[in-house]
């Protein structure tokens, strides 16, 4: 087995919360309050709850569904379900320099097994902090094949040893565990996107259920080849592994801390263009939709490529700059409450995304991943056009939010589920996650709200 592999399993399986430095140990608790922010609003969408309804039938006990009435799952279901939830409204924190989501796809297998094995909240945050590394390091080393959506790829391997760490496994059971989740690796595709296939988030899913499952088969004596993660990685779900930086500073650059948040409730790539555009939109203060002649974005290639006018539903609708730019216009914001269901048969909003174009610029294609730049230009009816420029989006970690636009967030979000006092209650909670004896803890506080 490789070297590398059983530095990263040794890595997560004995790496304290103590041992994670302040400014980490703060990022990592506003990661997991926005992503339970996230989940609990994506745990109302109708396809969601469907989902839930449907498997109620064969519930089982052991962990918690984070959605209203709390309802109770095994591990492997609960962490399925809370992970599709969260991936359901494309407002889940993400890598900045590679493809992932690591926090929606590591964090509901981790919570599910914390609350079955008692796991207390120190284990929950060292977890999740060493996971996240585990995710981005993976993910910078491997090339995936070009139409592959990284859901469930290398995020599945990381939730794999984070879930391993919460039962209490050391290091040679961490490394078993990935290596066993790699005949669990998913191979979605992006053309999900744009067809509204919300089959795509049953894909991030899988990463929290293989968070809870990989554990019990490691336990179980199941064995896997040493160099099973190499193999997947390198020649059947991607294209190629390097491991030659896999382990550069480990311990002392956190990927945790060079993530993205988001605000607008859209695919990441489009976010620089709609920077751009709120620029743009605060310059020129057009009365109306209907004074806007075009909208024309130049941006790097994976952004360009989103230029579909017409999305289908609303999954589709969060992969479209033209919908999202158009939305931008006509309500003030792309944030979760104006990129809804309404917004798809909003007449001003459908004539103006037909007035808006795309197309690559390969100067900006070529400052990725190191930068993500996009430009706009608006015309008016008038004739008088404005532009603007961005080289990044805001929310990344060159240009941070500020903590309290997040906690602003996340109390908007989990107020789809929860009354404003028990959104400052789970709040609290959070803050405090240091001290819970056990995962279940918070559960119970939960049913308690």
């Amino acid at each position: 087995m490789g070297r590398e592999i059983e530095a990263l399993a040794k890595f997560v399986a004995e790496t304290r919360w103590e041992d994670v430095p302040p400014p980490v140990q703060k990022q990592t608790k506003l990661v997991l309050l926005d992503t339970l922010g996230v989940v609990l609003a994506g745990s109302v969408r109708p396809e969601v709850s469907a989902v839930r309804q449907r498997m109620a039938s064969t519930a089982g006990t052991g962990a918690t569904v984070y959605a209203k009435g709390w309802p109770t799952q095994d591990p492997r279901t609960a962490a399925l379900l809370n992970g599709i939830a969260g991936r359901a409204i494309e407002l889940c924190e993400g890598l900045r320099l590679a493809s992932g989501q690591p926090a929606i796809q590591i964090l509901p297998g981790m919570l599910a097994v914390g609350e079955h094995a008692k796991a207390s909240g120190k284990e929950l945050l060292a977890a999740l902090a060493a996971g996240y590394d585990v995710a981005a390091r993976i993910g910078m080393a491997f090339t995936p094949r070009p139409l592959a959506h990284q859901n469930g790829q290398a995020m599945l391997l990381a939730a794999a040893a984070a879930g391993a760490r919460m039962r209490g496994l050391d290091a040679a059971g961490v490394s078993r565990a990935m290596r066993i989740s790699a005949v669990l690796m998913m191979t979605p595709s992006y053309m999900n996107t744009g067809a509204g296939a919300t089959a795509l988030n049953i894909a991030g899913g899988m990463s929290g259920f293989a968070g809870a499952l990989a554990p019990d088969l490691a336990l179980a004596g199941i064995e896997s080849k040493d160099d099973a993660i190499e193999e997947a990685l390198g020649k059947m779900v991607g294209d190629g592994f390097s491991t030659e930086h896999l382990l550069d500073d480990l311990g002392t650059r956190w990927e945790i801390t060079r993530n993205y948040f988001r605000l607008h409730a859209c695919c990441n790539p489009i976010h620089p263009a709609l920077d751009a555009l709120k620029a743009v939109l605060t310059e020129c203060k057009p009365r109306a939709a209907e004074d806007i002649e075009r909208i024309e974005f130049s941006t790097y290639r994976f952004a360009s490529v989103m230029r579909g006018p017409n999305p289908p539903n609303f999954f589709a609708s969060k992969y479209s700059l033209p919908h999202a730019a158009a939305v931008m216009v006509v309500r003030g914001h792309a944030r979760h409450a104006d990129i809804d269901d309404s917004a798809l048969a909003d007449p001003a909003i459908s004539a103006l995304r037909a007035r808006v174009s795309v197309t690559e610029d390969p100067a900006m294609s070529a400052q990725v991943p190191r930068l993500k730049p996009a430009r706009v230009t608006l015309t008016l009816k008038d004739g008088r056009t404005f532009t603007h420029a961005c080289e990044s989006h805001e929310g990344d970690f060159h240009q941070p939010y500020a903590e309290s636009v997040l906690r602003g967030k996340f109390r908007e979000l989990a107020g789809h589920v929860l009354n404003a006092p028990a959104v400052a209650q789970v709040e609290q909670a959070v803050d405090e996650c240091e001290k819970w004896t056990s995962v279940s803890e918070f559960a119970e506080l939960l049913r308690g709200l």
